[in-house]
Order: structure tokens, then sequence, then C-alpha cells
């Protein structure tokens, strides 16, 4: 009899536990390097960043794609605990802006890790000048659906 005394005792503690955690903010998201570096050398983050991220695709992407001037918006994309769907602003032929129109907002958990993911996507995509941005980790599913959404827009462009 004590044993299922304690044994439910444990378990409703275990229960407890396990909702309080669930609704605290997360402070788990992790910045990629290129945007650590830059955000440490602001003066320098247009033209140090690319070289220090090493030779990716971003330097080619800046020279060969001149996009149309103007607003696009893209696709909504699913993003498992919401929808994900940016606009990107394009301005002398380059990315200026990147806006999220729709991001997982429904539980507190989201919220707190899309409010430190969201300008990390949005600045290196800006850096980046493409869709090809590092998934920001802690927050894989949002950045996936804002790859998936950005490349939408800026394919119209």
């Amino acid at each position: 009899m004590r044993k299922y005394v304690i044994g439910t005792i444990v378990g409703i503690v275990f229960l407890v536990y396990s909702l309080v955690i669930r609704h605290q903010p997360s402070n788990s998201v992790i910045a990629p390097a290129s945007l650590k570096q830059s955000s440490s050398n602001n003066s320098t983050a247009n033209s140090g960043s690319n070289t220090s991220a090493g030779s990716n695709t971003s330097a080619t992407t800046t020279t060969n794609n001149q996009f149309k001037d103007g607003t696009y918006t893209g696709s909504v994309a699913d993003a498992y605990y919401g929808n994900v769907q940016v606009s990107a602003t394009i301005s002398g032929g380059k990315i200026t802006n990147v806006k999220f129109l729709q991001y997982p907002d429904s539980h507190g958990t989201s919220v707190a890790i899309n409010q430190q993911a969201m300008p990390y996507l949005q600045q290196e995509a800006i850096q980046a000048q493409s869709s090809n941005v590092q998934i920001i980790s802690g927050a894989t599913f949002t950045s996936q659906a804002f790859i998936q959404s950005l490349q939408a827009a800026l394919s119209q462009a």
C-alpha cells in the first residue's frame, strides 16, 4: 500500500513539474556564428561578414542575382507549431528588409523562441542577399519555413 502512495505522489509531482516547465520561456536559441561575429563588429558588418563566413554562395548570389525592386510576399510554409510567411522588400536590386507576416505564436514557448530567432533570420537573409541562411538551433522548424517562404518571395523578384 505504501508503494502505491509514494508512486502516486511522485507521479503527481512529475506531472506538475512538466506542466510548469512547458509554459516557461526558453532561452535555448543559438545564433549562427556569422551573426555573432557581425553583431560584435557592426562597423564592418556588410563587408566583413561575407568574408568571415568562408567561401559560401552568398557572395556569388549578391553579384549574380539582381532582384527587381518592390515588395514580394512568399508562400505560407508549415513550421509544425504554426505557419510562417514573410515578405521581402527589394530596393536597388538588393534585399533591404524581410518582414514576418505570420509566425508560430499559439504557445508561450513558440513566442519566446521566435522572438529570439526572427531577428537573426531577418539579418542573415539581408546579409546573404538570398534565402541561403543558416538554420537557428532551437528554432529549426521556423528556420526551415522561413527559408521556404523567403525563397518563394525571391523567386517572384
